[in-house]
């Protein structure tokens, strides 16, 4: 069984920056690829960013291009997210997911295995 822990998330003032962190545990972990999803009171949970594992091409909503970066240290199983100049509307509970199976859409939520518990991510104004 893989397990997903986030942590990282907390209160930032808009402008500011976090890095969020995902480490996967679990036997023969071998992930396709690796994504992040957000979700905002009253929302459904939104791709944000992705990345392949092997080869490292990344993905990502165009609410945060430019904003922020997604990767991966293959040798610790951990998938980062560093999220700079962070407007009041990032603000979620920010969830990293791993999928398995090859040749999925990695912006859809079903292309995902597993999740992590969510770790959340305000921004004031």
């Amino acid at each position: 069984q893989v397990q997903l822990v986030e942590s990282g998330g907390g209160l930032v003032q808009a402008g500011g920056s976090l890095r969020l962190s995902c480490a996967a545990s679990g036997r023969s972990f071998s992930p396709n690829a690796m994504g992040w999803f957000r979700q905002a009171p009253g929302k459904e949970r939104e791709f944000v960013a992705a990345i392949r594992w092997s080869i490292g091409s990344t993905f990502y909503a165009d609410s945060v291009k430019g904003r922020f970066t997604i990767a991966r240290d293959n040798a610790k199983n951990t998938v980062y997210m560093q999220m700079n100049s962070l407007k009041p509307e990032d603000t979620a509970v920010y969830y990293c997911a791993a999928g398995t199976r090859r040749l999925q859409d990695l912006y859809r939520r079903t292309s995902y295995d597993y999740w992590g518990q969510g770790t959340q991510v305000t921004v004031s104004s």
